[in-house]
C-alpha cells in the first residue's frame, strides 16, 4: 500500500498533540496518511498498554488515517541501533510515503529527540538499495521520502514553515481527548497521579501555542514544522497572505 504522508510518534498521543490537525487537513484534500507508534507508552504514568491501545485506534479512526501501526519499542530505552533502524526502514518502504512526519528533534522527553534522529536516519538509508529488508518474505524495493518534516511539541522551536489547521482545531482537541486516561476530561475520573499533562492548564497551553503559531500566518490556528532541507518553490501563488 503507497501512501502520501506517513507520520511517528514514539509515543501514542504524540501525533495528536503535535501534528493530527494537519493530518487531518491533508486527508480532506485527498491525502492518504499512516501513523506509525514506535512503541506502545509503557512508562505512562497514567493508563496501561491496554487502555493506551483503544485510545490510539479511537484517535486514528476519527483522524480518518488508513493504517496505524505499533512497533512495539521499548518506551524510555529504544536506542538508534541498527535493529532499530531496520524495523523503521521496513515500515517505510511497505508504505513508500512522499512525507514523514516524526517528532521534534529536541524537546523535554528525551525520548523525542531520540526517535526524530532514528527516524531521519532510517528514512535516509531506506533509500539505499543494498541495505536489504524483507516483508512476509518478500525483497522490499529501496524507498527514499521526498521530505522529512518534524512536528514542534513541548519545547519552541522557530518553524521553518506552518500548517493552517483552523477549521481542523476543535476536531484536534477531540483526538487528544481520546486519550482520556492521559488528559484532562471533564467526563472521566482518575485515582492516579496527576502528572504535567493531565491538567486542564495543559490542554489551554496547547491551545495557546497553536493561536501564536495561526497569528504568525494570520490565521487562527496553525501547527508549526521544521525542515530538515531547504524547501522550494514553483510560484509564489501558494503563499497565505501574510499579516505580519
Amino acid at each position: 500500500m503507497k501512501i502520501d504522508i506517513l507520520a511517528f510518534g514514539v509515543h501514542p498521543d504524540d501525533i495528536e498533540l503535535g501534528c493530527s490537525g494537519t493530518i487531518m487537513a491533508a486527508i480532506a484534500e485527498g491525502k492518504s496518511v499512516g501513523i506509525v507508534d514506535l512503541t506502545q507508552g509503557e512508562l505512562g504514568t497514567r493508563g496501561s498498554v491496554e487502555t493506551r491501545k483503544s485510545e490510539a485506534m479511537a484517535a486514528a479512526k476519527l483522524m480518518g488515517v488508513v493504517v496505524r501501526e505499533n512497533l512495539a519499542m521499548a518506551d524510555g530505552f529504544f536506542v538508534n541501533d541498527e535493529a532499530s533502524k531496520r524495523k523503521i526502514i521496513t515500515v517505510i518502504r511497505k508504505y513508500q510515503p512522499d512525507i514523514i512526519l516524526c517528532n521534534a528533534p529536541e524537546d523535554r522527553h528525551p525520548d523525542h529527540g531520540r526517535s526524530a534522529k532514528l527516524v531521519s536516519d532510517a528514512a535516509f538509508l531506506s533509500g539505499l538499495r543494498k541495505i536489504e529488508t524483507q516483508t512476509e518474505g518478500v525483497l522490499q524495493e529501496a524507498w527514499r521520502p521526498a521530505y522529512v518534516f518534524h512536528y514542534i511539541q513541548d519545547r519552541f522551536i522557530h518553524p521553518s514553515f506552518v500548517v493552517d489547521i483552523t477549521a481542523f482545531m476543535e476536531k484536534k482537541i477531540e483526538t487528544i481527548l481520546c486519550y482520556q486516561t492521559q488528559f484532562y476530561n471533564d467526563n472521566y475520573t482518575s485515582n492516579e497521579p496527576q502528572t504535567y499533562i493531565s491538567s486542564p492548564q495543559f490542554l489551554e497551553s496547547l491551545k495557546a501555542r497553536a493561536l501564536m503559531m495561526g497569528k504568525r500566518i494570520g490565521v487562527n490556528y496553525a501547527e508549526g514544522f521544521i525542515s530538515e532541507k531547504v524547501l522550494g518553490i514553483k510560484s509564489f501563488d501558494g503563499f497565505i497572505k501574510n499579516v505580519t
